[in-house]
């Protein structure tokens, strides 16, 4: 019997830790067995899929709980350390959030958290944050008050309106996104009300200003359904708790998502979350049926590539990306219509540097 390949392992482990976020109601009995039946390599795999899919928390408090429930305190143990090493992290992490927003709020510069805090009780592997300021004021009062280095440009973020920091002693990277959204930096209105829109929620013992519920769901749909082409796990398990929580207005979700020319891309996102749910709880998620009808695809086309999930680029992607472009145009967006129309092109030369070097860095 030949071994499993790379691929299959990574299947494998995404199918367990999807069960152990998702099932409702596990045979914990049974699970217990099968996860301590995984050799090492099969378990490594499996942390590293949890860290890469921002559910480290999520997945490993499961799994610890059904290791103490079968007894086997080894490896109860071994989970126990990662999630302390992981809180650790956070709680660094989160320190540093906090001053960063009280120090732009002192400064008098508006800052919203986007993304980061979706996760929670995980967190992401960079911090991002959202303001309507000005670029070079911010970039100024970054290496004046924390004493930042900016890291270079790539032709991509400079189009997207993004900066990344690096700040001493915080491990991840400060990624601000100035006055424009999307791969383009197309998203002018949705970016520009970002912050009168937000809410401040509680995490742990602190609050954070944070994107509304639809601008998370969108913001969402324009990194996954338009840049990236995956999904990590916790982007289904965010969105499916946003949605179960009653917190989504879906004619706000409609209204704004059709204003920036992606609500085919929206509609289809909610649509792969709510198949993903369903197959490992056995129930769909609540969406409207406006919803269900707008979308392009379903979640059969959704599949594990490598560390995630991912969908097909042609020719379902591609036609959102073409919905978008004419979107913009027919709503005389013709500024953010030119940007978007050099996403072609700036693909096409990341493919051939990669290609070439090995490497896309520089471009996107």
């Amino acid at each position: 019997m030949s071994a499993p390949t790379k691929q299959t392992a990574s299947s494998e482990a995404m199918d367990v830790l999807s069960r152990l976020v998702l099932s409702p109601a596990l045979d914990e009995a049974h699970e217990a067995a099968q996860l301590r039946s995984m050799s090492e390599e099969q378990f490594e795999t499996f942390v590293s899929m949890a860290h890469s899919n921002h559910v480290v928390i999520r997945g490993m408090e499961v799994y610890r709980r059904l290791m103490l429930n079968a007894g086997d305190l080894e490896r109860a143990e071994r989970a126990a350390e990662i999630l302390a090493e992981e809180h650790a992290r956070i709680a660094v992490a989160t320190d540093n959030l906090q001053k960063l927003a009280q120090a732009f709020r002192q400064a008098n510069l508006d800052l919203t958290v986007i993304k980061t805090l979706d996760h929670w009780p995980d967190f992401g592997s960079d911090i991002d944050l959202y303001t309507n300021a000005e670029p070079n004021r911010v970039a100024a009062f970054m290496q004046q008050s924390f004493q930042a280095t900016i890291s270079a440009r790539s032709w991509g973020d400079r189009l997207a309106g993004k900066w990344n920091f690096e700040i001493p002693g915080l491990p991840e990277a400060v990624e601000i996104h100035m006055c424009r959204l999307g791969q383009t930096g197309e998203q002018l209105t949705l970016a520009k009300n970002i912050p009168a829109r937000s809410r401040v929620l509680s995490f742990g013992d602190k609050t954070f200003q944070v994107a509304a519920a639809s601008d998370r769901i969108l913001i969402s749909t324009l990194q996954r359904m338009y840049r990236h082409f995956y999904f990590r796990l916790c982007d289904i398990v965010d969105s499916a708790s946003l949605v179960q929580s009653g917190s989504l207005n879906f004619d706000d979700l409609r209204q704004w998502a059709e204003a920036c020319g992606i609500w085919p891309g929206a509609a289809t996102y909610l649509v792969l979350v709510s198949d993903y749910v369903q197959r490992y709880s056995g129930s769909p998620l609540a969406l409207p049926d406006f919803v269900r009808k707008a979308a392009r695809f379903d979640g059969k086309a959704m599949y594990c590539g490598g560390m995630f999930l991912r969908v097909p680029i042609l020719p379902q992607s591609a036609g959102l990306y073409g919905t978008q472009l004419l979107g913009l145009v027919k709503t005389g967006q013709f500024q953010s219509s030119a940007r978007l129309g050099l996403l072609p092109w700036l693909a096409s030369a990341a493919a051939v540097g990669y290609k070439m070097t090995g490497s896309d860095k520089g471009i996107w």
